[in-house]
């Protein structure tokens, strides 16, 4: 077979490459040395000018193939650059690409921690995406989770263990806490979710209460909010240079007063009057510490900042290594409350947007 040349005239292969492409394609075609060569070796080609088809109809080496070989074999380089094991080493000079490709979300440094890990626990790709992922979010952490150290495995014990807390289910709960306590590396992580696991013995046998939610149904329920002018006597110049509302359409629009603040409206019920602090956060419903099963949707979450007493029956906000959180608590908390749940609000249900716009559509 002759040697295909790059895919167009002006990816001509530069000369400072000073690379051999009859015998690169040679060696991915053969499937000669190991994964990390050919990884090199697709990265050259294409830096050469060679396009990722082009490559596949010489080398049987699919595009997608190709992309994870050569992003796998640069990870590789970074774990040697920083440091790993002799252990680690060989195993993925073997095989592994597909495990390390998940590692490029990480820095180097964490990469080299999660190779670690995987290594130390056998686990595939599938494992590494979840190690990958659980690093990640841990990183956008300003301070730790009590219990959890930054090691790998305590990364992806907190998220189990996160998941658990909510989790009524009592099989579902025990395979979550199962999982938590098989990936947990310090004693400290472990207490933790054993915790979890007292409660499920018995320790707490307390079912959470249901959240309150409320959906505004007429259309008199939706206020809406008015730029006020002031009060007569007025001048015009007044009238004209009043700004319009900026407003953010949506389920709930959005008016902004200014660069720092948001208003809202929402209907004025009893359990709203009533509230001393009230504050709203914007949030998908499934954000929420709740089991019902149903279609996610965007609700408004009141929040009364003044009640920051203890009730069984209610949710409370809570900040968690500096993260805010809707818990529900079924003894008085070791953590500051923050304000209590009053309302989940959804919004008006429509069933057809598109035949709400146009009733003449609308004939049976």
């Amino acid at each position: 077979m002759s040697e295909i040349p790059p895919s167009t005239p002006e990816s001509q292969p530069q000369p400072d490459l000073a690379i051999n492409a009859k015998e690169l394609l040679l060696l991915l075609r053969r499937k000669e040395q190991n994964w990390i060569e050919w990884g090199k070796a697709c990265q050259q080609l294409q830096k050469a000018g060679y396009n990722s088809q082009v490559i596949f109809e010489e080398t049987g080496f699919e595009p997608i193939q190709q992309n994870q070989l050569i992003v796998a074999s640069q990870v590789y380089t970074t774990l040697l650059n920083v440091g790993i094991s002799e252990q680690v080493r060989s195993r993925f000079e073997r095989t592994g690409s597909d495990t390390l490709y998940e590692l490029r979300v990480l820095t180097q440094e964490e990469r080299a921690a999660a190779a670690e890990f995987i290594v130390a626990r056998n686990l595939d790709s599938v494992g590494a995406r979840e190690v990958a992922k659980a690093v990640k979010d841990f990183s956008r952490r300003s301070t730790l989770p009590e219990g959890f150290s930054s090691h790998p495995g305590d990364a992806v014990a907190y998220e189990y263990w996160k998941v658990a807390r909510h989790q009524n289910d009592l099989q579902e709960r025990s395979r979550l806490i199962a999982r938590g306590l098989m990936f947990a590396h310090t004693q400290e992580a472990r207490q933790q979710i054993e915790k979890l696991l007292t409660e499920l013995l018995g320790g707490n046998n307390r079912q959470s209460p249901r959240l309150p939610f409320y959906r505004v149904d007429a259309e008199d329920a939706l206020p809406r909010m008015l730029p006020v002018v002031g009060k007569l006597p007025l001048t015009s110049g007044t009238l004209k240079d009043l700004p319009p509302l900026k407003i953010t359409p949506g389920s709930f629009p959005l008016v902004e007063v200014s660069s720092t603040q948001t208003l809202v409206a929402v209907p004025g019920w009893q359990v709203i009057l009533k509230a001393e602090d009230p504050v709203v956060i914007c949030c998908k419903s499934n954000q929420l510490p709740t089991q019902q099963k149903e279609k996610s949707e965007d609700v408004l979450v009141v929040i009364d900042r003044a009640k920051q007493e203890w009730e069984a029956d209610s949710y409370f906000a809570v900040d968690q290594s500096g993260q805010l959180e809707i818990q529900w608590f079924p003894e008085i908390p070791n953590v500051p409350l923050l304000g209590c749940l009053v309302l989940v609000l959804r919004p008006k249900k429509i069933l057809d947007e598109a035949l709400s716009r146009d009733l003449w559509q609308i004939e049976d």
